[in-house]
């Protein structure tokens, strides 16, 4: 039996029409889905009737479904000659282990193929009002992650806070209060503006403004926690100024001629 196929494609940030065309293709022409917990639902109801969806969600601390046996999943799946797409929030090339599945099929000898997303450290941020980089305000970003794969070890804040530009730091949450002493310890003002980002680009996003000082204590009071972006720089100072009410349109109204219903999510 041939050996199938596997698309890693990325689902964007939260909004479903983030979606690229090439990665709505994936999805309908799929025997089987291996979806994320953040994925939108209205992405997975466009699936063709014969396909099979799989939850290999994880949160914080809690991965019913350990990374090897999903890998284990996809070279199932692929080696009995299926497509396969494995869907994963924002891009499967940022902080999204999708290198470490590419490596897994590619030592198997299982054909493979990446679909770029839009990561939720450029996309969420600009649903909040806050782009990335600006002419008069930041001319890099660096993209963290709030954890290693150590559990324990830390990023390097004391090199962190030194740079210049946007600081954007993703599954961060646990550790804000510490996150923000660690960078004001390390040179960064205590009146640096920094904000978190409630599911971004989502319909039910919310966000909190504030100062490195300021920030932990806002965002406990307005209960915001993850999945949730930290970003840290003058950029977030535009927030208000760059707010805008997001148009979102179902697939169905983006794409009149698909099959299946967008409202047909999955529970």
């Amino acid at each position: 039996m041939n050996k199938g196929y596997v698309w890693l494609v990325g689902a964007g940030p939260g909004d479903a029409g983030l979606i690229t065309v090439k990665g709505l293709h994936c999805i309908q022409s799929a025997d089987v889905i291996v979806y994320d917990r953040l994925v939108n639902p209205e992405l997975i109801a466009l699936r063709s009737d014969h396909c099979e969806i799989i939850n290999v969600g994880k949160e914080h601390d809690y991965h019913p479904i350990p990374q090897e046996e999903i890998n284990q999943i996809l070279l199932r799946h692929a080696q009995a000659g299926k497509q396969v797409v494995r869907l994963k929030g924002g891009d499967p090339y940022v902080f999204g282990r999708g290198g470490e599945e590419a490596e897994v099929l590619a030592q198997h000898g299982i054909k493979f193929e990446i679909v770029p997303g839009i990561s939720s450290s450029i996309g969420g941020l600009s649903y909040a009002g806050i782009p990335v980089t600006h002419r008069n305000h930041a001319s890099s970003f660096h993209v963290v992650t709030g954890h290693t794969s150590q559990g324990n070890e830390q990023q390097n804040w004391k090199i962190l806070a030194q740079l210049e530009g946007t600081l954007i730091i993703l599954m961060g949450m646990t550790r804000l209060m510490d996150i923000c002493q660690q960078l004001i310890l390390y040179g960064k003002s205590p009146t640096t503006p920094a904000a978190v980002i409630m599911y971004a680009s989502h319909s039910k996003q919310k966000s909190v403004t504030g100062t490195l000082e300021t920030l932990a204590a806002k965002v406990e009071e307005k209960e915001l926690h993850a999945p949730a972006l930290i970003v840290v720089g003058d950029v977030v100072n535009l927030a208000e100024t760059l707010s805008f009410s997001p148009t979102y349109l179902t697939l169905g109204e983006l794409f009149p001629t698909l099959e299946n219903s967008a409202e047909e999510a999955i529970s």
